[in-house]
């Protein structure tokens, strides 16, 4: 705190990292109790019977790891000195932790990087270095450790230096600063050492207390404030949304637009925790009332309404690049959930584009899956619209958790390098109504004589499905009733031509052909769909858009077993895939969920195809 006129100290925000007994937490010790940063208690706690303080201790809070001299957690730890205030996050230095150093850089100004000066630059140095980059963490300093251990000798040190700004070079680094110390005994942390006299550069303490904390060139003036929640105190008071301001500035009498709605009002009344303040600042929480009463929901975003201002991209499609918690691999095809400032959304993994090597730091072309703790770049189509920037030009608006849908457990995290805008007239439904038929449903039903259904068949390549299908339709179309196969490859002749076999193609290829089973049975017909649709999520979005409308949506699952189906191979898929000329293959390479719970189930193998058909004429009905 300060009083008076005293000048306000700085906040620094910095990260640590580094391999395992690299000695970061003997570091971030020597920091706090060269800078007097320590209660009293928890000095006399770690002091040992010489006298001396068990200077990793100071940091190492975890039962765990103090019984296994690690760290495992992220930690943030206080200090300060007459100039500048220090939030320090310790993350974990092994491997199996490194998705925590995502937590503790995430709002970094420093990343400081711990290297013992025996083993040089290591493979944990390079995944480090590359997450620090990639968050944009603008300030890197190495802090070449365990000096002491090489009898202080100056050329071990340019070795290292050396290999960290080829290291820093790569990664197009803006800034690295090398320095040589020795945390246990304090060598260049806080006080400068005699015992480095061929050493002219700052200490620690030094490069931290000069970094110069300006915002980043890139990051947006535009106002950002995504909505977490929105009340009404009383029924004579307006509604109220409150969120944190990621970028920009607010004041009363703003204009401002909604996200992605695009509605526009005026903010009528802005409170903070500050009531004399008047112009709200990032990064504030604020709640604020408008003239008008919009519909805005949690994970809508409000921005400048100022000509010319720079608006985030309304996104279905992202580029992005992960890094993988997940003890089960990200594959393509995977749906999770994907958390983006105050929304959660539903994605599919469309593509994996690359993944990092961290040894060579040279990037792989469409790896077969992320382990735990793989960094690479990956596509992702939601389920609706995202309001995003690019992470470099905004933090919040530019970075996501993926979160497990069965587990609830953060699997990944990431950072948005391109966000694809949806196109005109998709971006909001709020200018888009239903307009039902201006003939009564039931009408045109007792007019034709017939109910409209979809009858949707799902299976493995060359299970029968089509067989199944066609005999279906011949039987109904005999019996009096129209009805009208729609099958995959005809499908992609015409109404899906421009999609691809990729996870996210083949999730919009069905909901396609949803929409159109719909609109057939609105008018009666019997849509037929022979579809793979391999994912159980795709077809319960089929079938809700069926069912929204109140029309019947009958699965049939035809569960003739792979052997078989390779067996028949009439397009000779099957051995194509064997041999690795065709990729992405359901069944071989790529995934099939078998129905939960279908309305029927079928195996066409030695079967009869029109007892097959009895089948499901007997569920369908009249």
């Amino acid at each position: 705190m300060t009083t008076g006129n005293e000048t306000p100290r700085q906040l620094l925000r910095m990260a640590t990292a580094g391999s395992v007994d690299d000695g970061k937490s003997t570091l971030i010790g020597r920091l706090m109790f060269d800078t007097d940063s320590l209660p009293l208690d928890h000095l006399q706690a770690v002091t040992k019977a010489d006298g001396l303080p068990d200077l990793a201790a100071l940091s190492d809070g975890l039962r765990a790891e103090q019984e296994q001299g690690i760290t495992i957690d992220v930690a943030y730890r206080f200090f300060s000195t007459a100039k500048r205030s220090y939030i320090l996050a310790d993350t974990p230095g092994h491997e199996r932790y490194t998705r925590n150093m995502f937590t503790g850089a995430s709002n970094a100004h420093v990343a400081v990087l711990l290297v013992d000066a025996r083993a040089g630059v290591l493979r944990q140095t390079r995944r480090h270095a590359r997450i620090s980059s990639l968050l944009g963490v603008k300030h890197l300093v190495a802090a070449v450790n365990k000096i002491d251990l090489i009898d202080y000798s100056e050329s071990r040190f340019r070795e290292v230096e050396t290999e960290l700004q080829q290291l820093a070079t790569r990664l197009g680094a803006a800034e690295l600063t090398v320095v040589p110390l020795a945390a246990k005994d304090g060598d260049n942390v806080v006080h400068r050492s005699a015992n480095t006299p061929w050493y002219s550069g700052p200490t620690l303490l030094e490069y931290l207390e000069s970094v110069e904390l300006t915002a980043p060139a890139a990051e947006p003036a535009e106002l950002r404030l995504p909505i977490q929640w929105v009340s009404r105190p009383n029924e004579l008071e307006r509604r109220r949304y409150t969120g944190r301001l990621s970028a920009g500035t607010l004041s009363v009498g703003d204009a401002v637009t909604v996200l992605p709605s695009g509605s526009t009002s005026t903010v009528t009344e802005i409170d903070t925790l500050d009531e004399a303040r008047t112009v709200a600042v990032a990064p504030l929480s604020i709640s604020i009332s408008l003239a008008d009463d919009i519909d805005i929901g949690r994970g809508d975003v409000i921005v400048s309404a100022v000509d010319g201002a720079h608006v985030p991209v309304l996104a279905r499609e992202i580029d992005a690049t992960v890094c993988w918690f997940g003890e089960t691999p990200l594959r393509a095809g995977d749906r999770v959930s994907l958390k983006h400032t105050a929304s959660t959304v539903r994605a599919t993994v469309q593509a994996l584009d690359t993944k990092l090597d961290p040894e060579t730091l040279d990037e792989q072309d469409s790896p077969v899956e992320l382990a735990l703790n793989d960094i690479g770049s990956v596509t992702l189509r939601t389920s609706s619209v995202v309001v995003a920037d690019p992470y470099l030009g905004n933090r919040d608006a530019g970075s996501f958790i993926l979160i497990d849908e069965t587990t609830n457990d953060t699997v990944g995290a990431g950072t948005i390098t391109v966000a694809r805008e949806v196109k005109p007239g998709v971006q909001t439904r709020n200018d888009i109504k239903w307009h039902p038929s201006a003939l009564d449903r039931g009408q045109r039903w007792a007019s034709t004589g017939q109910r409209g259904a979809t009858v949707w068949f799902t299976g493995l390549p060359a299970s029968g499905k089509s067989t199944v299908a066609v005999a279906l339709e011949r039987a109904l179309v005999e019996s009096g009733r129209t009805a009208y196969l729609l099958d995959g490859d005809n499908v992609r002749h015409g109404l899906s031509d421009d999609l691809g076999f990729s996870p996210g193609d083949r999730a919009e290829n069905v909901r396609r052909v949803g929409h159109l089973t719909r609109l057939l049975a609105d008018a009666g017909v019997v849509a037929i769909a022979s579809l793979v649709s391999p994912l159980r999520s795709d077809r319960e979005i089929a079938r809700a858009l069926n069912d929204a409308a109140d029309l019947r949506f009958i699965e049939v699952a035809v569960t003739t077993p792979l052997q078989e189906c390779e067996r028949r191979d009439p397009k000779g898929l099957y051995a194509r895939a064997r041999a690795g000329e065709l990729k992405g293959l359901t069944g071989v390479d790529a995934p099939y969920e078998t129905p939960d719970d279908p309305d029927l189930s079928i195996d066409t193998t030695g079967a009869d195809i029109d007892d097959l058909v009895r089948q499901v004429l007997e569920v369908l009905g009249n």
